[in-house]
């Protein structure tokens, strides 16, 4: 009978059969939610010690069909113990270790006293420091990996999991649901494959990042590999774009926030040699990623049926006529809705 790690019975006795734990030992387990492509549980020993285990499912947790290999697992295993070396100091959790016959990794749990970093920003905490350390910290993977050599590359070449967790539920899906934006979509998917300038996350959003005693913690490593890095920032920004439309309130603050992230992003990545044809591409991922998140498989839950409606529409304009850089895009963004909000 195959492992399943929400059966804590089954879970305690494979711990136990693996040696992590002792027969009869005090702990305790913990289902963590807000992902859908896993099973994730936290494991806790009775001196604080503590795990978090990732089960890859293949029947992603959405309302529609959403299938992909959970063999995936090993690319997230061996993103977590490269992006130990590549990123900053303390952004990374260690890894534990791996068990492909379980499509199972475990690694080191953060520490309790964490928060979630798009919880906090729906809460409407904006705290400039977050936004400089995100950029700082894709920055760091972006530029250490271009600078790695083959090997990296190599090591990250096949995209098939950035395919059918991102490229097809989010723009493909997306080419279908939205009519007038199908001929963007398509070309900018296949516009992501083209380009293999550094180790890409994929998932780069605050639902993958915890606070820590003031430090970013990033997390969530299925569909790392090597490509275009504008997809990250793309995938980031249509987050801080989505929660600046949500929270009215906050709208200028996450407006400069945005411009504070890309401006760290960029100081970051400037001397090298694919920076300089990075910002156009941005700019389009932004806007495609907006559209996935109100017409995609994947949709922000937050956002009300008015506000997708409305972000839908915006996009759809700017997609007309590209902005000239990312501080035209997020001013014309914030512009129309706050005309469109006001009319």
């Amino acid at each position: 009978m195959a492992l399943d790690i929400e059966k804590f019975d089954a879970l305690r006795d494979y711990l136990t059969a693996r040696g992590s734990v002792k027969s009869g030992e005090a702990m305790s387990f913990t289902n963590l939610c807000g992902g859908v492509s896993n099973r994730t549980v936290k494991v806790t020993w009775a001196d604080g010690q503590a795990w978090v285990l990732k089960q890859a499912l293949a029947k992603l947790r959405v309302q529609v069909d959403w299938f992909s290999s959970p063999d995936r697992i090993g690319v997230e295993a061996r993103a977590l113990r490269r992006l130990n070396q590549l990123a900053p100091s303390g952004s990374i959790p260690s890894f534990i270790f791996e068990d492909m016959a379980n499509h199972l990794m475990g690694m080191e749990a953060i520490p309790e006293a964490n928060e979630n970093w798009k919880s906090v920003l729906l809460s409407r905490r904006i705290v400039s420091e977050h936004f400089e350390q995100f950029g700082l910290l894709i920055g760091a993977i972006h530029r250490n990996s271009s600078e790695a050599g083959p090997e990296l590359r190599n090591e990250f070449s096949d995209t098939t999991y950035f395919e059918n967790l991102r490229l097809e539920p989010y723009y493909l899906y997306t080419a279908q649901t939205v009519a007038k934006a199908a001929t963007f979509l398509k070309f900018l998917a296949k516009e992501a494959l083209l380009h293999k300038n550094s180790l890409v996350h994929g998932d780069f959003s605050p639902k993958n990042t915890l606070i820590y005693e003031g430090r970013l913690i990033l997390l969530d490593y299925e569909v790392v590999h090597f490509g275009d890095p504008a997809f990250d920032i793309g995938f980031a920004m249509a987050h801080f774009f989505s929660k600046a439309h949500h929270l009215y309130q906050e709208r200028g603050r996450l407006a400069s926030a945005a411009e504070l992230f890309w401006q760290v992003y960029r100081e970051e990545i400037d001397r090298l040699d694919w920076a300089a044809t990075l910002e156009p591409r941005v700019i389009q991922h932004t806007l495609g990623c907006l559209l996935a998140r109100v017409a995609g498989k994947s949709r922000l839950e937050y956002l009300t049926p008015e506000e997708g409606k409305r972000q839908l529409e915006i996009v759809l304009d700017l997609i007309s006529t590209l902005p000239k850089n990312v501080s035209d895009l997020i001013d014309q963004f914030v512009g129309k809705i706050e005309n469109y909000a006001n009319s």
